[in-house]
């Protein structure tokens, strides 16, 4: 399966994007004192990355428009009084998206707080001081489990409660006197029985507002969500819109609108935090300005050129193969490139392929990869998209991927070696990670080098898959907590009873951990029987 990064929901499912950032030498120039200019980054000693992968805020979203730029550093040279610029703004952006009201907030993720905290103490100065706390409050979140992923801590951090839902039937059983809020994810479940077409009839039965978060969707006019009956949508500016990366929007009911911006800065209340400054409120704006403006069908003829050209130029290799793939939401709304190959037959897979290509000068960014060492090379992989690409990407991309490909350097690869140990059983195992430390217990079962089991943290528990190589252990694990997962990736050696290494946690960096075979019977670990009284 391609491994890919279509949706900012997909990114951090294992932070795996992350983590193989965090592994890579980006700091190829010395760092030395700031230089404001073309090589802002470089003189610090960092290096810019083509971006073929689309838009997302680990890889600083997207390149805010000309426009955007002036309107900020126009912004900046006067004081204005906030509540009066938003209550222009709002009504601008009304005006400009068909909304009833909009308001600027810092990212998307803020937009989805306020929102929540609207919900929830609407205008009121007493609720609004509790929050968090939301006992007592209608605090209860609605959402179908399809909806939630790692972004709804914004929601939960606000005083948000989740009810989760899997039918129509439960979603209807799941009102009550605490109900605050309904929360959809717009995407995967839109034309589904749960989708927002569906609920926000009930929801509106009930009385209660609905939110959808759109985050990196293009900006529909006149709006798809609200037209399908939904009171708020969020979205991220600094993406698709091409706005200031610390930008999002709120667009829906101006009552619930101007609810949400009491919660935000300048305003103390739980957003006072989340504040989003004048020139972040007038880049926003100029970049709605702009969208409306903006030639769509232009920008999607230039991104399938530049696929052409990518195409054009790898398929000199032989045995490389391309295919266009159509977009199938609106979010990273664009085609994309496939190249394919036999990684066996050139030498090289998708994944280090990939690892090169980010690893280079210039250094490029994919927008997935499949084919490992691993996993098996023979269906080899990489995706290209244009989302995000500046004039002149194009060239360098096809460059440097048909260099990769038509000369892979050699790759050292180590052969899978006989198992030497035996870690059946329970092992107990100290984490430390940067700052702090944790306990967690392992249970393996292995069958000659496949290892299966179960990894027990401090509060969650989940299965491990893994295999044995020599003295080297190497398995994977993934915690489900509310919306998100947290995945551990352990590399480690045995030694006797004992197994030292790494842990690799995605977003997270790296923690090294400790472990040792449990022994059954010694102090606090012996089970007693239950005497009868």
């Amino acid at each position: 399966m391609l491994r890919s990064f279509f949706s900012r929901r997909d990114l951090f499912s294992g932070g795996a994007l992350l983590a193989y950032l965090q592994s890579v030498p980006s700091r190829l120039w010395a760092a030395g004192p700031l230089r404001i200019g073309p090589d802002i980054f470089q003189s610090i000693g960092v290096r810019p990355l083509v971006n073929c992968k689309g838009t997302f805020t680990i890889i600083s979203g997207s390149q805010s428009l000309p426009e955007v730029k002036l309107a900020m550093e126009a912004a900046s040279r006067h004081y204005v009084h906030l509540d009066e610029l938003m209550d222009a703004v709002g009504k601008r952006l009304a005006e400009l998206t068909g909304a009833e009201w909009g308001m600027v907030s810092n990212g998307c993720a803020a937009a989805l707080a306020h929102a929540t905290a609207a919900c929830i103490a609407g205008a009121d100065p007493e609720k609004m001081q509790r929050l968090p706390d939301g006992r007592g409050l209608k605090n209860e979140v609605i959402a179908p489990a399809y909806s939630r992923n790692v972004y709804d801590h914004a929601v939960r951090g606000a005083g948000g409660k989740f009810v989760d839902v899997r039918t129509i039937e439960e979603f209807k059983k799941a009102f009550n006197e605490r109900t605050g809020m309904v929360m959809v994810l717009a995407g995967p479940g839109d034309d589904g029985p749960l989708g927002l077409q569906a609920l926000a009839p009930i929801a509106k039965q009930h009385g209660v507002p609905v939110l959808v978060d759109a985050a990196a969707e293009r900006l529909k006019v006149p709006n798809v969500h609200l037209s399908r009956g939904a009171d708020l949508v969020a979205y991220s500016g600094g993406k698709c819109i091409r706005g200031p990366q610390a930008a999002g929007l709120l667009l829906g009911r101006k009552d619930l609108v101007k609810a949400a911006w009491l919660q935000s800065a300048p305003h103390h209340a739980y957003g006072r935090s989340m504040k989003a400054g004048k020139e972040e409120i007038m880049g926003m704006l100029a970049a709605v300005e702009m969208w409306v403006k903006r030639d769509h069908d232009a920008e999607w003829k230039e991104w399938e050129s530049w696929l052409d050209t990518i195409s054009k130029s790898v398929t000199r290799v032989k045995g490389v193969t391309t295919q266009v793939r159509q977009p199938d939401s609106l979010s990273n709304n664009s085609p994309r490139l496939v190249i394919q190959w036999d990684g066996e037959a050139l030498g090289i897979s998708g994944v280090e392929a990939e690892k090169l290509l980010l690893e280079g000068n210039p250094r490029i960014i994919l927008g997935g990869a499949s084919g490992s060492e691993r996993m098996g090379m023979k269906q080899s992989a990489l995706t290209i998209m244009p989302y995000m690409m500046m004039p002149g990407d194009a060239k360098i991309a096809a460059e440097r991927i048909h260099a990769v490909l038509s000369k892979p350097p050699a790759i050292t690869r180590k052969a899978p070696a006989a198992p030497t140990v035996d870690v059946s059983g329970q092992w107990d195992v100290n984490v430390q990670y940067i700052l702090g430390k944790a306990n967690h217990r392992l249970v393996f079962e292995q069958k000659a080098a496949s290892l299966v089991g179960s990894h027990h943290g401090e509060f969650l528990d989940s299965d491990l898959r893994g295999s044995v190589s020599g003295n080297d252990v190497f398995f994977t694990s993934s915690h489900r907590f509310e919306g998100t997962r947290i995945g551990y990736e352990f590399q480690g050696q045995v030694s006797g009873d004992t197994m030292t290494g790494k842990v690799g946690l995605g977003e997270y960096g790296e923690a090294t951990f400790t472990a040792k075979r449990h022994t059954y019977g010694r102090p606090g670990g012996v089970v007693r029987p239950v005497k009868n009284v």
